[in-house]
């Protein structure tokens, strides 16, 4: 078969692009075809692919601004060519699981969510803009949110990337799916009983992550709080922290494993669709601190809960994004650190470990091409 792989843009590797390249592992010959692509940021394992980028790829100004062309995504990911494959398998976001595919051929996409400043997280996009931008903007997402319900209907099947995902898929689309977690390469890290005494956070710096929240809350203690990662909040955040609170804005993947083996616990104070990086503590024999909602809830086993007692714990929740609440459950966590044991945190990180996702996501194409179900 000639395989396609779908994905909405190519900028850096963070967790959806640990999927796309577990895939071109599994399909190495596979074509490429992505909104934008920035060459320097992605694995050889991808650049090893034939990639196809959209016009977006060569409009004005600087392409690192791509985002401001969102109005335009669905229309330039519909303008691909898909003639003569006989499968496509999406990875979306976005947009990517709008291309256009001919009807006799299935096409899977792996969701990572429903287009989520459309549908979930239109209030936090949206804060930093004024009046008048902010009812130009409301109209766009509305368009936006009317073409991604729309063109649900020319996926074949629905893989979502957790039961989180899998609900909202249900409520979105009002089509069913099946979870295939997110791959962790667990290999990369090593149980690590070194403390150097202060809290990480490691993250993209956009709104919806919340990293205001966590500064705030360690503003009010003297307990060390390290950031990694850069983002368009990068400025706004360090104007807001306290001295006791450091930024990192670019480190590699080693660094940052680094810093992870070091840490006392990573904060994650955001509400993801699944989230890689409390897994990758974990996979450091790391426990961590995390906002009690969206994937965390099913990558991190809290004290108490006795079922699965025998894999962890392996973190504690907090109940509020506030500040309070942060400060409230670190001194909880610094109370019953001995309850959280390096092993077991990596125990339930080997659940979600890389061998595992190729495993279930080449069984399920295997299966789905086979069955010819649904084209």
């Amino acid at each position: 078969m000639k395989i396609t792989l779908i994905c909405d843009w190519l900028t850096g590797m963070r967790g959806g692009e640990r999927c796309l390249e577990a895939a071109c592992e599994l399909y190495p010959d596979a074509d490429i075809f992505t909104l934008v692509h920035f060459p320097k940021f992605i694995s050889h394992r991808i650049e090893s692919h034939k990639i196809i980028t959209s016009y977006i790829q060569n409009l004005p100004g600087d392409i690192k601004k791509f985002r401001r062309y969102l109005p335009l995504f669905p229309h330039a990911i519909q303008q691909f060519d898909l003639s003569g494959y006989d499968f496509v398998l999406s990875f979306s976001h976005c947009v990517a699981k709008g291309v256009k595919v001919q009807k006799s051929v299935p096409h899977i996409c792996y969701c990572h969510t429903p287009m989520r400043y459309a549908w979930y997280m239109r209030d936090e996009y949206l804060s930093k803009y004024n009046v008048l931008k902010k009812l130009i903007a409301e109209v766009m997402l509305d368009y936006l949110k009317n073409w991604d319900r729309r063109t649900s209907s020319g996926v074949t099947h629905f893989i979502a990337n957790s039961k989180n995902v899998q609900n909202r898929i249900k409520q979105t689309y009002n089509r069913n799916s099946v979870v295939i977690y997110p791959p962790v390469q667990c290999s990369r890290f090593t149980i690590s009983n070194s403390d150097d005494g202060y809290y990480l956070i490691v993250s993209a710096l956009v709104p919806y992550k919340r990293i205001d929240v966590a500064i705030k809350a360690f503003g009010l203690t003297n307990k060390k709080l390290v950031i990694i990662g850069n983002g368009p909040e990068l400025s706004r955040l360090k104007s807001i922290a306290s001295a006791n609170i450091s930024f990192i804005e670019d480190v590699n993947d080693n660094e940052a494993v680094e810093y992870m083996k070091k840490c006392k616990a990573l904060i994650f104070p955001g509400e993801e669709d699944f989230g890689i990086v409390p897994l990758e503590a974990q996979a450091c024999g790391k426990p961590v601190i995390a906002f009690a909602k969206g994937g965390a809830l099913e990558t991190i086993i809290e004290i108490g809960q006795s079922a699965r007692e025998k894999v962890g714990p392996t973190g504690i929740f907090f109940f509020e994004q506030n500040p309070t609440a942060i400060v409230e459950t670190i001194s909880i966590f610094e109370k019953k650190r001995d309850r959280f044991d390096p092993q077991r945190c990596r125990n339930n990180a080997l659940r979600f470990d890389r061998s595992v996702f190729m495993k279930r996501l080449q069984h399920y194409i295997e299966n789905t091409i086979a069955s010819n179900d649904g084209y």
